[in-house]
Order: C-alpha cells, then structure tokens, then sequence
C-alpha cells in the first residue's frame, strides 16, 4: 500500500539510515586506529550515543512515573471508597476516578509521549546490528544506505570481540564453547535489577492512619505487589532466554542499554524497590505539622 510504503520511506531517511551511516564511520575511525574488535565497540559506542541522544525524554517519563505513583498511593483511599461507592456501576466509578485525577492533576498517560522517541530509535538501532550478522544480504543492506559511495563496505567487519563471534548465539555454547553460557545470565541479571528498580516502592504509612486508611494500604500493597511479582521475575526470564537465542552481538546492545537505563533510574529516583532487597535504609517519611502563629 502507498501509505505503508510512505510510512517506510520516512522511517528509514530519518532513523534507519542515519544510524547505519553513523556506526559504519565509527568503524571506520576504530579501524584506522587499529583498535581491534571495531564492531563490538561501535555497538557499544553507537548504543550510548542513542542512550544520550534519548536520556532527557527517559528523564521525563521516569520523573512522571515516579510523581504519578507517589499521587495515586496518596489519593488510593479515596479511589478506595469510590470503588464502594459505585460498586458494580463500572462506567460512574471510571468517570468519577478519571474526575478525581484530573482534579488533583494526575494524567495517567503523562509519561506515554516522553517514551516514543527512545522506542523509535531503539528499533533501526537493532535492525543495523542484525545486518552486520547476514552475510552478503546484510552487507548489500548497508552499503545501500550509506550517504556515499566512498563509504561502501567492501566487506563485513571482523565479528570478533574480546575473541567471541558477536554473531554467535549462546544456544551454540557445544561448538562456541560453555562461557558464553554466562551472557544470558548477565543480561537477565541487568534486567532484574532495572526491573526492580522501577518497582513501585510500598506504600507509606503513618502512625496518624486510622483503621480503614491501613486496611486500604494493605489491600494496595497486595495488588502492587502482584503486578510487580510478574513484571521483576518474568521480563528477567524472558529477556534472558532471548539472549540465550539471540546473536551475542544483540546481547552487547541490550545490556549496555540496560546499564544505562540503571544508571539514569538511579540518578532520578534512587535505589527504588531494590532497597529493600539490597538492603539498603530506607529513609522514614513523616507528617509534618505547620503552626500558624
């Protein structure tokens, strides 16, 4: 379809090609250096580049997720007492909620639009890696995109990072070798630890909450503590076993994009729901009154 077609066009003049251009004139700069395993720096040097190029769009949207979840655990008991209000009357609990969080300026989608660019740019970032692992089709693929025929590849680069072929997959460790094994490990780990990260941290309480505020607060606690059980256990497990049949290179790009995203997480919002499993202290909130004199 035309459409579909236009759509493409855009994609690949403004994302796909500039990427492609980019990280075939950071090897080019890593080989005229002589530094060796010049495709496995410039992925990891091409995935900063994007990370950087994307941090202040991940900033907003952590700083809103954050805001967000410190204002919903402030007004759960008056969603609480909406759901009791309404009871079955779904449609009058959702217009009366979305009502609520519109008064106290809580827009549950503010963090959605910050999360597009980074998103955009992550998927021709993965495509110019995967093209570096197919051969002829994928160096045709390349030279067909770079900005100048001077810049044509000849050639794939050397595969070869600290002696592992990036275009080798873990599920391979009989003919790669068993260390490779190690590779999706360390990925699921970066991605348990980004992931708890991001947990919600449990709800305050205070020693001034009356009887039904704790009983609201428990209930909450449970249902975070639910969704967050299958988001920090089961994204680790997945990503690991995508690695585990993935290129090695793929895994390079994932686990500095990871360690980015740690390291920025950490920046804004601290140690998170980690914590708690690091045992880390937690810093006690208090109520604090203001006399008017």
């Amino acid at each position: 379809m035309p459409l579909i077609k236009l759509l493409g066009d855009i994609f690949n003049l403004f994302f796909l090609q500039p990427i492609i251009n980019l990280v075939v004139l950071i090897i080019y700069l890593l080989q005229s250096a002589h530094i060796p395993g010049a495709l496995g720096w410039a992925i990891i040097m091409l995935t900063v580049i994007i990370g950087l190029i994307t941090w202040p769009f991940k900033s907003s949207q952590i700083r809103t997720t954050k805001r967000l979840n410190e204002k919903m655990q402030e007004l759960k008991p008056q969603i609480e007492a909406l759901k009791q209000k309404y009871g079955s009357d779904k449609m009058g609990f959702n217009q009366a909620q979305a009502a609520l969080l519109k008064e106290h300026g809580v827009n549950p989608a503010a963090g959605c639009l910050p999360s597009l660019l980074p998103i955009l740019l992550i998927i021709p970032l993965y495509q110019v890696i995967f093209a570096f692992f197919e051969g002829a089709k994928g160096l045709d693929k390349i030279n067909y995109f770079l900005y100048s025929a001077s810049w044509h590849l000849k050639s794939l680069p050397d595969l070869h990072f600290f002696g592992v072929n990036l275009a080798a997959k873990p599920s391979e460790f009989g003919k790669v070798g068993l260390a490779v094994l190690a590779i999706p490990v360390i990925t699921a780990a970066l991605t348990f630890i980004q992931s708890k990260m991001m947990a919600p941290v449990k709800v305050k309480h205070f020693k001034t909450d009356s009887l039904t505020e704790e009983k609201e607060k428990e209930k909450s606690e449970d249902m975070t503590q639910a969704m967050q059980s299958q988001m920090t256990y089961m994204m680790p497990l997945m990503v690991g076993y995508i690695s585990f049949s993935f290129p090695i290179g793929l895994a390079i790009y994932w686990n500095t994009l990871t360690i980015l995203g740690i390291i920025q997480q950490y920046l804004i919002a601290g140690w998170g729901g980690l914590a708690s499993f690091i045992g880390k202290p937690k810093v006690e909130s208090t109520k604090v009154k203001i006399e008017r004199k």
